[in-house]
């Protein structure tokens, strides 16, 4: 069945205290941090091993869990300093989702240059090849998103088959691939199969620059029901993750967003 969470970046001012306070009124089963963001939580790679084992116990007593960490990463990048700054964060990442107990990191295939098509993807699965082993011996898997760049799921999906690895799966972002013209029930026959973790966020387009603006889960145009009802058939048992952006120290209502997402997730899965 699929579970909840959020990430950080909803609450970015929000104390570790204040997330678990958020989290248990709302109904949210998981947390996933962004790291590299300075959010308020503190969950960093920068902390120490006593720190992290603080924060796993202190979810498992609440019967919470650190299900992702979101890095930055980024692998398709033609730039050989940007890819090892990107390859040191992702080792990073995945060296704290397993002191954390989280099963997944979040990366990005991110900018990639010019190019034929084919090349691009040979490069990006070689880089990502480089943290294979890493994520292989701590159990963590690394999540490439259809984000940015890499919307389209069969340029995703040439990316995971091509490093043929278990360890390296999908993040199904349900609203950029539907940005970019896919039907949830294309992306899931292209994905389904290789999908970890989900982002949700709803958006509506705003004229005349057709800009897409974040609203609330269900008032916009981004279909969310079908995605998690073919996972859910499919026996998905990841998570929904909230991704709302709010900037820290902004003028945002983290506690309004969290309690209407979780009402809008429930509606949409009592209806399976």
């Amino acid at each position: 069945m699929v579970k909840l969470a959020t990430m950080t970046s909803v609450c970015p001012d929000w104390s570790l205290d204040q997330i678990v306070e958020g989290m248990k009124r709302h109904g949210y089963q998981g947390l996933e941090p962004r790291i590299g963001w300075g959010h308020a939580a503190g969950i960093e790679p920068e902390i120490p091993a006593d720190a992290r084992r603080a924060v796993r116990e202190r979810f498992e007593q609440e019967g919470l869990a650190i299900c992702c960490v979101a890095t930055g990463a980024r692998f398709a990048t033609p730039d050989p300093e940007e890819l090892e700054t990107s390859i040191e964060e992702a080792v990073a990442g995945i060296d704290l989702a397993a002191d954390l107990g989280a099963s997944c990191i979040r990366t990005f295939g991110g900018a990639r240059g010019s190019g034929e098509l084919h090349g691009i993807v040979h490069r990006t699965a070689e880089a990502y090849q480089r943290v294979m082993d890493r994520a292989a011996e701590q159990g963590v898997r690394v999540l490439m998103e259809t984000h940015d760049a890499w919307c389209v799921s069969t340029q995703v999906r040439e990316v995971v088959e091509r490093v043929n690895h278990p360890h390296l799966r999908v993040l199904w972002d349900l609203m950029h691939t539907q940005r970019f013209m896919e039907r949830p029930q294309e992306t899931f026959q292209t994905i389904g199969h290789l999908t970890a973790h989900l982002h949700a966020h709803d958006g509506r387009y705003e004229m005349p620059e057709w800009r897409i603006a974040n609203v609330g889960l269900g008032e916009g145009v981004i279909d969310h029901a079908t995605p998690l009802r073919l996972l859910n058939e499919a026996g998905f048992d990841g998570y929904f993750s909230v991704e709302v952006i709010h900037r820290p120290g902004s003028d945002h209502d983290a506690d309004g967003v969290l309690g209407q997402y979780a009402e809008g997730f429930r509606r949409i899965v009592q209806a399976f």
